[in-house]
């Protein structure tokens, strides 16, 4: 085993806290009209899309395939949201199976929100900042609900999760 964490277990990570997401959110749908002011959404269920989203659209750049503009992108329900993981997951699955990829490759990230330091990144960088993009967002979120008198037993710490041993 080497100390280093791998791509492919970041990904088995965000699919893990995906995963109870999806379903604590299935099984309490009142906590989707939540107010949440993060990242310009209105509430939960705006944020979760954009947890999601951000997931698709970077792998699909990754995968040098056309980003689904986010006007494109379904508001819900949930299920529908929960597809937008599930496609970035099959995205980022395939390219790690990819032994022809290169992962130092670098893109240049001609985004104007993007300060210019940050402009040019590898694709190992990249994915990675995918993945803990989502993990940062749902620790928020567990936050959020906790705030607004709903709590979740979300244990998101990587300490939790089987995906690494």
């Amino acid at each position: 085993m080497t100390p280093g964490i791998s791509l492919e277990e970041l990904l088995a990570w965000n699919n893990d806290t995906s995963a109870y997401w999806m379903a604590h959110l299935d099984a309490n749908p009142a906590m989707l009209q939540i107010p949440c002011g993060i990242g310009g959404t209105a509430n939960v269920q705006e944020f979760v899309r954009h947890i999601w989203g951000v997931e698709l659209r970077w792998s699909q750049r990754l995968a040098s395939l056309p980003a689904t503009a986010r006007e494109d992108m379904p508001a819900g329900p949930l299920g529908a949201l929960f597809d937008l993981h599930r496609q970035a997951g099959q995205i980022i699955q395939a390219l790690l199976s990819d032994s022809a990829q290169s992962w130092d490759e670098v893109l240049t990230l001609d985004y104007p929100w993007l300060p210019p330091q940050a402009r040019a990144a590898s694709r190992r960088k990249v994915l990675a900042h995918t993945l803990f993009h989502s993990q940062r967002h749902w620790a928020q979120l567990a936050t959020l609900l906790r705030a607004a008198g709903s709590p979740s037993d979300f244990k998101g710490d990587v300490l939790f999760s089987s995906a690494l041993v």
